[in-house]
């Protein structure tokens, strides 16, 4: 019978290890995050539009950032490359399980479709309405009367039998209301109506709250058709760059002449470019895909907040840094509306 030597276990032993230990450098899970550029994909392949597609040269695209648990060697390649960053699980999922995450992502991102189409009809002068269906759940306080009723992804209908076309109204009425008194939410669970009653807590402002995290829940119809698939992205940020898409298909107008223009920026109802996380990693996203230029959110800083926060960079700033560094000739646009970058593409 062969055996082997203790030399020969010790070469076996030491090669096990390093083997492991190859192997914990690469696939190890770290309780990290690491961000860094992702994607620009073309919107064309996004909106589909029966009737009126998108001929014409150049494209729109979406940027996207990319977000993948940490190992010890992505870990160390985020600290020796700038433009990529560690984040922390709570500062990425706001303390909320994988799958709730996604949930509310993928919600986010439906949003931004829906005011999206709504922005781009409405500048196009085509038909379309604006449904509000509530007030979607975010998160819930631990501390809520409410929270073994309400949960991430239900949608908020009535208040004391009360329906608001805003989430501000909702607000208005229930801060209006006694700590205490008794309330009753009527809500939307899994596409079932349910209610709840309990009485309203103090907020950290000292008026009275139900004590969630929320947003707006809205349906839009527009014709002529349009849907939009935006695969596995999520989040808010590509509202504006889905807009310019959508009007482009629907007013049938050549408003790219040929150019890569990449961009990112949430929208609202009214058009306003809001701003985004993430907007150093998406100017190396858009360079890699050959963008020549980038629209950037510009949201002009309150006087409070500078003072408490000295270093404040607002989104196009450190775009503007990023792409001077990574990317010289890419023009970056500051946009503060959706009407600024629709400006921009017909008068350059």
């Amino acid at each position: 019978m062969w055996k082997l030597t203790r030399r020969q276990w010790r070469q076996v032993i030491g090669t096990a290890i390093v083997v492991l230990a190859i192997l914990a450098f690469f696939f190890l899970p770290l309780p990290k995050y690491i961000e860094g550029p992702g994607e620009a994909d073309n919107l064309k392949t996004f909106v589909k539009m029966p009737g009126h597609p998108d001929k014409n040269s150049g494209k729109y695209m979406i940027t996207s950032v990319a977000l993948a648990q940490a190992r010890p060697a992505t870990y160390l390649y985020a600290k020796l490359n700038s433009y990529y960053s560690i984040e922390s699980v709570d500062a990425v999922t706001g303390g909320e399980s994988n799958a709730t995450y996604d949930k509310v992502q993928d919600f986010y991102m439906q949003s931004a479709i829906n005011e999206s189409i709504y922005t781009a009809y409405k500048a196009a002068h085509k038909p379309v309405t604006r449904q509000y269906l509530g007030i979607y759940v975010l998160s819930v306080d631990a501390k809520s009367p409410f929270a073994h009723q309400l949960k991430v992804g239900d949608t908020v209908t009535e208040v004391n039998g009360r329906h608001f076309n805003s989430m501000v109204g909702y607000q208005k009425y229930i801060q209006s209301q006694k700590v205490g008194a008794k309330a009753t939410i009527t809500y939307r669970h899994n596409g079932k109506t349910r209610s709840a009653t309990a009485k309203l807590m103090r907020l950290p402002t000292k008026k009275a709250g139900i004590g969630i995290t929320l947003t707006d829940n809205v349906k839009v119809k527009a014709q002529p058709k349009v849907s939009v698939d935006a695969g596995n992205i999520g989040g808010p940020s590509g509202g504006l760059m889905f807009s310019l898409q959508i009007y482009t298909q629907v007013t049938g107008q050549n408003l790219r002449h040929g150019k890569k223009i990449a961009g990112t920026g949430t929208i609202d109802a009214d058009g306003n470019v809001g701003e985004i996380g993430g907007i150093d990693k998406k100017i190396i996203a858009a360079k890699r895909a050959g963008a020549t230029v980038f629209f950037a959110p510009y949201v002009k800083p309150s006087k409070l907040l500078l003072k408490y926060e000295e270093q404040h960079q607002t989104n196009y700033q450190l775009a503007k840094a990023t792409a001077k560094k990574y990317a010289p000739k890419m023009k970056v646009v500051p946009v503060k509306s959706f009407d600024d970058a629709v400006h921009y593409l017909k008068t350059h």
